[in-house]
């Protein structure tokens, strides 16, 4: 029914067990309980006849003071043993016509070494308790049976809503994707739900942005193809002069460079998807901050613009793909460094906050239209050059370190943009100060 790695089986068999051995635990020792009580019953009374007897030193004077059907059943015999000590005894004997008695050795006269053996017909008794030990196999068995339904029924309850999210997940596609509603699920599958959701977004966003990868790739080489292709067919209407050749071959190199610079582009989409399957290694976050701080500082001079850091813990160690990481910082730099103007400032810095460590680089550029999605690719923003897939790559690396990227116009009244990137502290943590 089950297969040996099924989490059902191993449940099923290990409620079953653990049931049945609570069962017949508490029988054993519920029909222990029941023999004891009933046989120290038996003891008790045979003792008070003993003591009756042995208080008149007389059989006849007992019989006396107790009723003829208070001494039925009953043999009552006076014996001489030889032992040291006035014990008192009890031993079960059982007859060949099947009938069991309960004989008491009780000290009669003790100097004359005289006992009383004192016997009772307990065949009613053992009857009563082997009636009662059958009973209790009967409803052991009955329990067992009723364990065993209670455990399918109630293993079957419990992966209910794996099997719920498991047929959700089998009828979708990359076309149909809905969110599964978390509020429905147990307290107990709310994380995985969560997860679920969230791995479904990635997925979407992926699809989306997969799509309009291809469809825009397509566009932009289209457009440089037909530059090509008019400007070789007008050339080839009729004789021109070499200069008129010259300047056709530079127009039809400048569209091969822009093919180059989008095929380039699209290559680095695939490096990156290799990247993500790096190892991750536990760097610290302001080192690799630092050493970008060096390379565009001189960048920024040479164009006679001022970068300006400040860097917040001294140390701060995460575990990514740092190559990643790069990818996205060097986005952000090369795009800040591409939009503010000569004589401006861009500021690279980092802080903590409640989620992690904060990473931005603030521009004095032109500014983003945030109703436009930016990250999808081949989206262009401004007049400067470039083939629009950086803030795309940027993303996707993003998504794939745990981190969160997002693209704002500043709000202090200054033209530019505030290029953010979060790195939650769940996969991180602050370093000893230096």
């Amino acid at each position: 029914m089950f297969s040996k790695r099924s989490i059902r089986r191993r449940f099923l068999f290990q409620l079953i067990v653990a049931s049945a051995a609570l069962v017949i635990l508490f029988s054993s020792f519920l029909y222990l309980f029941i023999k004891q009580s009933i046989y120290d019953e038996k003891q008790a009374e045979l003792i008070g006849y003993a003591e009756n007897i042995s208080s008149y030193k007389s059989l006849l004077s007992a019989t006396q003071q107790n009723s003829a059907d208070t001494l039925m059943g009953l043999n009552v015999e006076l014996i001489t043993l030889n032992q040291s000590d006035e014990r008192i005894d009890f031993y079960e004997t059982q007859h060949k016509d099947k009938t069991t008695t309960l004989t008491l050795i009780y000290p009669f006269d003790f100097e004359h070494s005289s006992y009383l053996k004192i016997s009772r017909d307990i065949t009613p008794t053992k009857r009563l308790l082997r009636k009662i030990m059958n009973s209790i196999y009967l409803i052991n068995a009955v329990g067992f049976v009723v364990i065993i339904l209670y455990a399918i029924a109630f293993s079957k309850m419990l992966i209910a809503p794996i099997s719920a999210l498991t047929r959700r997940l089998a009828n979708m596609n990359e076309h149909l994707i809905r969110p599964i509603k978390v509020e429905q699920l147990p307290d107990e599958f709310e994380p995985l739900g969560e997860t679920l959701n969230r791995l479904m977004g990635r997925i979407q966003n992926f699809v989306k942005y997969q799509k309009e990868l291809f469809i825009g790739a397509a566009h932009e080489l289209k457009t440089p193809l037909a530059v090509i292709k008019l400007k070789n067919q007008v050339t080839l209407i009729k004789k021109r002069t070499p200069e008129e050749y010259i300047e056709a071959i530079k127009i039809t190199n400048q569209s091969v460079d822009e093919m180059n610079k989008i095929v380039a582009d699209i290559l680095n989409i695939g490096r990156q998807e290799g990247a993500q399957l790096e190892i991750p290694v536990q760097v610290d976050i302001i080192q690799i901050l630092q050493k970008w701080e060096g390379d565009f500082k001189l960048l920024a001079h040479s164009e006679n613009k001022k970068l300006i850091t400040c860097f917040e813990p001294d140390a701060f160690s995460a575990i990514l793909q740092v190559t990643l990481l790069n990818q996205i910082l060097q986005n952000f730099l090369q795009n800040a460094l591409k939009f503010t103007p000569e004589g401006k400032t861009i500021v690279f810095q980092s802080y903590l906050n409640e989620i992690g460590i904060v990473i931005e680089v603030i521009d004095e550029g032109c500014g983003i239209d945030e109703s436009v999605d930016l990250f999808a690719p081949f989206k262009r923003q401004g007049n400067k050059s470039g083939v629009g897939l950086g803030l795309f790559l940027a993303k996707s690396a993003s998504e794939a370190i745990g981190a969160t990227i997002t693209l704002t116009n500043r709000d202090d009244g200054i033209d530019g943009t505030v290029a953010r990137l979060v790195l939650p502290s769940k996969l991180c943590c602050i370093l000893p100060q230096r």
